[in-house]
């Protein structure tokens, strides 16, 4: 949280640039709430971020995209921001990171080139930043644009010093063979303000931003409490529903070779009987008949 006493100054991010240096405004003697301080931030960095944004994508929607995500996170993490000793730097690092991003390329709404802009040099211009790379291209934009030292550019570009210069050098020289008036730092860093400045993005209000970034923290902290009673539900349904003992399984039946065949006399699979089989029944049968159907012992 920042606070103040009487009337000081917040003097936001510390970047030395023209876009960012000289902000100054008399703040309450009672201490600023985390919203205030998020909205004071965000009145002073969002729309020269966007437009910086801008330098980098060649988009004006995917610029204020870029900057509202970056401002979400900065929300999320507010206690760390707040304390950073250059919130506006850490805003500035997240935004160009996410417009920057390879994934946009398969977003279908970004698929289509948007207009250029109307005037012919700034078109030019634009083109030429466009076919940068985009490490030359943000560390074009974060020293010539934004006016911050070499080291500061290497920092944010995640870079030694020697490496940011010679990306530098690399797109200037680049800058240069295509629009030759532009081998002039001054008038380059004259042309990227110019050219940020003609497009007139405005940034979204800060509430909104909040707004969309609390919903979307209750909809993901909702989610991961339904996913964890999703578990635990699962969970309590196998251990009641799981044998308490080893049931071994059952050997698959499996046919038995080499048996001999069983004989098939009397047990009534034999088939039909040969004309002497059945005579020798007849007289069997006939026999059978004139005998007793019991025998009685004898007296003595």
């Amino acid at each position: 949280m920042v606070t103040t006493q009487n009337t000081q100054t917040y003097t936001g991010p510390q970047t030395g640039s023209a876009a960012t240096a000289g902000f100054t405004t008399p703040l309450a003697a009672d201490p600023l709430t985390p919203a205030q301080a998020f909205d004071a931030l965000y009145a002073f960095c969002a729309p020269a971020l966007v437009r910086q944004t801008y330098l980098l994508t060649g988009r004006r929607e995917l610029a204020r995209e870029a900057v509202v995500r970056a401002f979400q996170q900065a929300w999320q993490r507010w206690p760390e921001v707040a304390r950073d000793r250059d919130p506006g730097g850490w805003v500035r690092a997240m935004a160009y990171d996410c417009a920057l991003s390879p994934w946009h390329r398969y977003r279908p709404r970004y698929r289509q080139p948007e207009p250029p802009p109307a005037d012919p040099a700034d078109r030019a211009l634009l083109h030429a930043l466009m076919q940068l790379p985009p490490s030359y291209r943000r560390t074009l934009v974060l020293y010539d644009g934004v006016g911050l030292d070499l080291p500061e550019t290497a920092a944010e570009t995640e870079a030694s010093t020697p490496a940011a210069a010679n990306r530098l050098t690399h797109a200037r020289e680049a800058l240069a063979a295509r629009l030759p008036e532009l081998a002039d730092p001054a008038e380059l860093h004259r042309r990227l303000l110019g050219l940020a400045s003609t497009e007139r993005l405005r940034a979204s209000a800060p509430e909104p931003v909040r707004g969309e970034c609390e919903r979307r923290n209750v909809f993901w902290t909702r989610a991961a409490i339904a996913f964890t009673v999703t578990i635990i539900g699962a969970t309590t349904l196998t251990l009641w529903t799981a044998p308490t003992h080893f049931e071994p399984p059952i050997a698959p039946a499996q046919a038995v070779q080499d048996v001999p065949e069983m004989p098939t006399v009397g047990m009534g699979m034999a088939g039909p009987l040969s004309p002497q089989k059945q005579a020798l029944r007849a007289k069997a049968r006939r026999v059978a008949a004139g005998r007793p159907d019991r025998l009685a012992p004898r007296a003595e």
